[in-house]
């Protein structure tokens, strides 16, 4: 687990040393590479690695996992419902956060490849129009390897990237020989003389010290996947130590020849630079992966929780449940990250638009970590905020400085980030909407069953169950069918699905059955967020709760709901417009529930939003 662990989670902060030093002294907000500089830039990384990946996402955030899953959405679930008003603007944060995350999976495979084949330059004079077409292709082949899973992909990508920091490590310890001076950086003072004297261009340079801990979020995203022993062990004992032994190399080659414009490729002598670039590729498309991987967790996170319509989940791992791939979700990353490619073209101009969005969930997690820490892990509120204090200022001293690059291309991920939450937050609105819609025409449960036992339909031989998501209101398929085809089966089943804020609910919790009278039963199925609601498999349970089902004998009624914009008070028309065209891409609930087809009616039910 620990080499798969390598293999995906840290592709993308391994590949930061391809590019991260080369914007600190050749980017938009450049300084001299005098040696003062080398140091102070390098203690300023040196810090960065160690204060907020070691001891903020290693040490501390990833205690803060909800069963094992880990991501900001799973963050979110955490809060504490008796936090009072605050909570629904905590959630929000974590939403937008989430949102801001799919934006930076998008970024990073773009970066990171064209920062690799960039390498072909300097070994072997590639011209750079050529440079977009086989970065294009390389992205293809990474999205279209998503299907065969986290696992399999992981297995392949492990050994690749554990020989790529060796090869860091081999790289940086070389340069180091030459000049050891250049290990004065840990001294933290060299960093802090360096923001004092260059005050703000000093201070500008952050936003590229900031992209040497850009794979955080992605970190703590893929931590349902893996567990977090795993990712702590590779951390420490292989990932830290090679990005260090590597920026200080870099460094030292600095210190040697300061007009080098890509200190990472040069690094290595000429003969060795073809196949440095051939690694640095492999790596780079290793990168992609811990973001790709961590959207498809988020994803499903989100839908379980209300924030996304249904899409189709399919499971890559028999023996670990965090291991998916959603489809849709990895090719609308691949199409945008192939166009961010074709529209920014170089490594250099891409680096503007990278970081501020992961600086901005860097921070929102940062203030969920506050409240859970004091709610649930009941820490003393001074140490609380001494800690979220410290993580606050660093974060935003590196969001501060990537707002300088806003208009240089910082732009794009923030407005994927609020086109996401939009979408988000309009499905979770609209299906509020339509619950309420549908709940206040409602007939009432115990009327109907009062209704039943006054005037008894024709009984046929069976057991219909009824999916509603109100409980207490008697569904519209249930209603219509009694009316229209003058009959009720002998045994009837009103079933709630319900998610639950934590990542599974344990069997004995799964069910819960209220008898109404009449042979009719209201009853109440609950799955985790990291689960998939498949009822047919939950059927014997709520025989074992009283419920007489025979598994061969039974219908499943559903009610299609065709919603339609209005003119009633809800949401503005431009959302509702949104809504309904995402409800009617979503995939069908047969599917989703894993009903079989053939057992399924649905009636259909028109919702005016």
């Amino acid at each position: 687990m620990t080499l798969t662990a390598i293999g995906v989670v840290y592709g993308d902060i391994g590949t930061s040393p391809l590019y991260a030093m080369r914007e600190c002294f050749f980017g938009s907000h450049r300084v001299a590479p005098t040696h003062d500089n080398v140091l102070g830039v390098l203690s300023l990384i040196v810090y960065s690695l160690v204060l907020v990946i070691s001891v903020k996402y290693i040490a501390i955030v990833m205690r803060a996992d909800n069963q094992g899953e880990g991501g900001i959405l799973a963050l979110t679930a955490l809060i504490p419902g008796g936090t009072g008003g605050t909570r629904s603007v905590l959630v929000l944060l974590g939403i937008f956060g989430a949102a801001l995350l799919y934006g930076d999976g998008m970024i990073t495979p773009a970066i990171t490849v064209l920062s690799a084949v960039e390498g072909l330059k300097v070994s072997v004079g590639l011209s750079e129009p050529s440079l977009v077409p086989l970065a294009v292709a390389i992205l293809i082949a990474v999205f279209a390897i998503q299907r065969h899973g986290t696992h399999r992909v992981g297995r392949l990508f492990g050994p690749i990237m554990v020989g790529w920091f060796a090869v860091l490590a081999i790289l940086g310890t070389v340069w180091i020989a030459r000049y050891p001076a250049v290990l004065a950086a840990i001294d933290p003072r060299h960093g802090i003389r360096f923001l004092i004297e260059n005050r703000g261009h000093g201070f500008a340079v952050l936003g590229a010290v900031f992209l040497v801990v850009t794979g955080g979020e992605a970190l703590y995203a893929d931590m349902g996947h893996f567990g977090a022993r795993p990712i702590r062990i590779a951390w420490f004992s292989v990932v830290l130590p090679a990005l260090l032994l590597n920026y200080f190399g870099q460094g030292a080659l600095l210190l040697h020849a300061p007009a080098t414009r890509d200190p990472f490729f040069q690094l290595s002598p000429m003969w060795a630079q073809l196949p440095l670039v051939v690694l640095a590729t492999a790596a780079a498309i290793i990168a992609s992966q811990a973001l790709i991987s961590g959207a498809f967790s988020l994803t499903r996170q989100a839908i379980q929780l209300g924030y996304a319509p249904r899409l189709t989940v399919e499971h890559t791992s028999s023996w670990e449940m965090g291991q998916i791939y959603v489809p849709q979700v990895n090719w609308f990353l691949a199409v945008s990250t192939i166009l961010i490619v074709i529209g920014f073209r170089s490594s250099g101009a891409l680096a503007a638009a990278y970081g501020i969005a992961v600086t901005m969930t860097m921070i929102i997690t940062a203030l969920l970590l506050h409240v859970i820490a004091v709610e649930r892990w009941r820490w003393p509120r001074p140490l609380a905020l001494a800690v979220t204090s410290a993580f606050l200022v660093i974060d935003l001293s590196f969001f501060s400085a990537n707002l300088l690059k806003v208009f240089q291309g910082g732009w794009l991920p923030i407005a994927i980030g609020i086109f996401l939450f939009a979408l988000m937050t309009t499905w979770k609105t609209g299906r509020r909407i339509v619950a309420e819609r549908l709940m206040a025409r409602a007939f009432p449960l115990e009327a109907f069953v009062t209704a039943v036992r006054t005037a008894p339909p024709t009984r046929v031989p069976g057991t219909a169950i009824f999916m509603t998501a109100q409980p207490t209101g008697t569904p519209a398929a249930l209603v219509h069918n009694l009316r229209y085809n003058k009959i009720l089966h002998e045994h009837v089943v009103v079933l709630t699905v319900a998610t639950v804020p934590t990542p599974t609910v344990p069997l004995d919790q799964r069910v819960t059955v209220r008898p109404m009278g009449a042979n009719v039963h209201n009853a109440r199925i609950q799955f985790g967020f990291m689960e998939d609601p498949d009822v047919p498999e939950v059927l014997d349970h709520l025989r074992l709760a009283g419920v007489p089902i025979d598994q061969h004998d039974v219908t499943f009624f559903l009610g299609r709901e065709t919603i339609v914009v209005g003119q009633r008070k809800g949401m503005a028309t431009w959302r509702e417009k949104l809504f309904v065209l995402m409800a009617r891409n979503a995939v069908r609930a047969t599917a989703f529930f894993k009903l079989p087809p053939e057992r399924v009616v649905e009636l259909g039910v028109q919702v005016e939003m």
